[in-house]
């Protein structure tokens, strides 16, 4: 049997599926150029108009409202994927997330990783690996949800670490103002004697503070950035004491001794749960470990699984059913507390 004829229609294939990716890329870079350039003309307009108004006097704030105290992370950075985030009104809840990560990052960076990551893991699978070309339409979208990933991880790590330092900062808060001392000056101390990231946080309050911001903004900004319900709590407590007054330092107490009960109850769920975790692991386990084995003590019979087009169909599909039941079971054992 002559193979030119399947040899020409596989290239024929490739040239075909490389011409829709310069094609998709190219629609895409297009379409954000023109929403760039269509933002940067609109800016253009208004900023002829403001000053035919107004003349060319720099603008004022308006009336009870006052400069921004940090510039947004799209004002700081004017590159292309900052306006394209920005006009696309993604970049906020990004920044948020890199922000609560406790990461020097920028929007755009992370986007740049996710498209670099999708972009590879598609080369490497559709050309490295042809008898699993359909899994790279699979795999390069999770890849390129690696940043994001990566993000998560670290900003439940260390919301996890601030919430493990956060009841003694609170009772040195409060010992502190039994000492004689006042609030801003108790955060003050706190950052100096709390190692990072409770440190770091209040240190940022102390200082957006001292800069004149009022304290209550302050501390709604730190609860913003950690979305904990003992931040909650906390700064509930502080504006309402400042508003009503009362023993703030007996409340911070009772706060911390809350905290503390709330931790020892999460670990003994912990405990109880494990039982179901493990079986979650193993379970999902199983069926990677028995195809991986199989494949190597009856390969004829795993290669239906890579060489027929419907046997990768049915891999892909058990790896997708694995995967849920994975999910399932990990929310099933999950108990907020």
């Amino acid at each position: 049997m002559d193979p030119t004829p399947a040899r020409g229609a596989q290239t024929e294939r490739d040239n075909v599926t490389l011409l829709l990716i310069i094609f998709v890329v190219t629609m895409t870079l297009s379409g954000a150029a023109y929403l760039v350039a269509t933002r940067k003309l609109e800016e253009r307009d208004s900023a002829k108009v403001r000053d035919r108004l107004v003349g060319h006097a720099p603008a004022t704030p308006a009336s009870g409202q006052g400069a921004p105290l940090f510039l947004p992370d799209s004002e700081r950075h004017k590159g292309l994927l900052a306006r394209l985030l920005a006009a696309l009104n993604a970049d906020r809840g990004l920044q948020e997330l890199i922000e609560q990560a406790g990461l020097a990052w920028a929007p755009g960076q992370v986007l740049l990783a996710s498209l670099g990551f999708g972009l590879l893991a598609f080369n490497v699978i559709w050309y490295m690996f042809s008898p699993f070309r359909e899994a790279a339409f699979v795999l390069a979208p999770a890849a390129a949800l690696l940043p994001l990933i990566y993000l998560r991880w670290k900003r439940k790590r260390r919301i996890y670490a601030f919430e493990a330092q956060f009841p003694d900062s609170l009772q040195f808060i409060a010992r502190a103002m039994r000492a004689g001392h006042a609030f801003s000056v108790s955060l003050e101390m706190l950052h100096k004697e709390f190692p990072d990231p409770l440190g770091g946080e209040f240190r940022r309050a102390f200082e957006e503070q001292n800069l004149g911001l009022p304290i209550d903004v302050a501390l709604e900004k730190l609860a913003k950035r950690l979305p904990l319900m003992d931040t909650q709590f906390f700064v509930a407590a502080v504006v309402l004491q400042k508003r009503t007054g009362g023993n703030l330092a007996e409340i911070l107490d009772n706060l911390s001794k809350l905290i503390r009960e709330r931790f020892k109850l999460r670990g003994e769920i912990r405990t109880i749960s494990a039982q179901g975790r493990m079986s979650s692991m193993v379970l999902t386990a199983i069926p990677v470990v028995v195809a991986f084995m199989l494949y190597f003590v009856n390969r004829p019979h795993m290669m239906f699984f890579v060489e027929n087009e419907w046997g990768r169909l049915m891999a892909m599909i058990a790896l997708a059913f694995v995967a849920a039941g994975f999910l399932i079971m990990s929310q099933i054992v999950k108990i907020e507390v």
